[in-house]
C-alpha cells in the first residue's frame, strides 16, 4: 500500500512538472494595433500561446495587428482573451514589466525587481497561472497598477536610455524566457554537440606545426613558447576530426612548399 502510494505521488509530480502551463502574456491598454500584433508574433516565435488583452484597440482582421502578427494571426491573436485589469490580477500571479525601477528599498512599488534572465531560472520551479504584464507605449504601467502586481521585471539597458518600445520589451523578455516553452530540440538551430578529435590526431597536428616551424627557420629559442601558445589555442577550440585533418593537410603543404622551391 505504501509503495503504491509513493509511486503514484512520484508519477503525479512528474506529470505536473511536464505539464506546467507557460506564463500568459498580458498587454494593458495598448494604443496601437500594430504593437499587439508584434507581441503576438514574438509569442509565436518563442512558444507562448495565451494572450490576454486589457482595454485593447480594435483588432481588425484586415488591419495592422494581423499584418504585424505573421503566423500568429492564425492562432495566438484570434484566440486572445479580453479581460479587465481587476480580473487579471485576481486570476494570475502577475509580473509587471517596466523600464523604470526604484534605486533602493525605500519604495516597494518598483522595487525589488528581477531581470528576465532571473525569471528564466526561477519560474520553471513554480506551478500556478502566471502572467507577464506589459503596459502602454508611452507610459507603461502606472504606479497604481504596479502597486497591485505581485512582482516586477526590468530589462537591463543603458542608464542614459533604458526605455524600450512595447514590442521590443515584450520580444526581449519572451526570448529570455523561451526555455519555459521550447526545448533545444524544438528550435530551428542545429545540434551543437561536437566530438573532439582523437588525441593522436591532435598530436600529429602539433608535430606538423613543429615541422613547419623548423622548415621556416623559426628561431629555436622561441619554438617551445610558440608551441605552447598553439596548444592553448587549439585546446580551447575543441577541434573535430575533420577540422584537425584539414589543418594537417594545409600544414603539410605549407611545410613541403619551401623544399619544392
Amino acid at each position: 500500500m505504501t509503495e503504491d502510494s509513493s509511486t503514484h505521488t512520484a508519477s503525479e509530480e512528474s506529470t505536473s512538472e511536464t505539464d506546467r502551463t507557460p506564463p500568459a502574456v498580458a498587454v494593458v491598454d495598448a494604443q496601437t494595433p500594430g504593437n499587439v500584433g508584434t507581441i503576438a508574433r514574438a509569442m509565436k516565435n518563442f512558444g507562448f500561446e495565451e494572450l490576454l488583452l486589457v482595454d485593447p484597440p480594435t483588432l481588425d482582421p484586415d488591419g495592422e495587428a494581423y499584418g504585424f502578427a505573421g503566423h500568429a494571426r492564425e492562432d495566438v491573436l484570434p484566440n486572445a482573451t479580453e479581460l479587465t485589469f481587476d480580473e487579471l490580477v485576481e486570476s494570475y500571479h502577475t509580473i509587471g514589466c517596466t523600464a523604470v525601477t526604484n534605486e533602493d528599498d525605500r519604495s516597494h512599488i518598483r522595487f525589488p525587481y528581477s531581470t528576465p534572465a532571473d525569471l528564466a531560472e526561477r519560474l520553471p520551479a513554480v506551478e500556478g497561472p502566471t502572467a507577464l504584464v506589459f503596459g502602454r507605449e508611452q507610459v507603461g504601467l502606472t504606479n497604481e497598477e504596479l502597486a497591485r502586481i505581485d512582482e516586477i521585471c526590468a530589462i537591463p539597458a543603458s542608464a542614459q536610455y533604458p526605455v524600450l518600445n512595447l514590442g521590443q520589451a515584450a520580444t526581449v523578455t519572451l526570448y529570455e524566457l523561451r526555455t519555459l516553452t521550447l526545448s533545444p530540440e524544438e528550435t530551428q538551430l542545429p545540434d551543437l554537440e561536437r566530438t573532439r578529435a582523437p588525441e593522436e590526431t591532435v598530436d600529429r597536428l602539433y608535430d606538423q606545426w613543429g615541422a613547419l616551424l623548423a622548415e621556416i627557420n623559426h628561431p629555436v629559442e622561441k619554438r617551445d613558447k610558440t608551441m605552447r601558445m598553439l596548444r592553448r589555442v587549439f585546446g580551447r577550440a575543441d577541434l573535430t576530426t575533420r577540422e584537425a585533418n584539414t589543418l594537417l593537410g594545409l600544414l603539410r603543404r605549407a611545410t613541403e612548399r619551401p623544399a619544392e622551391d
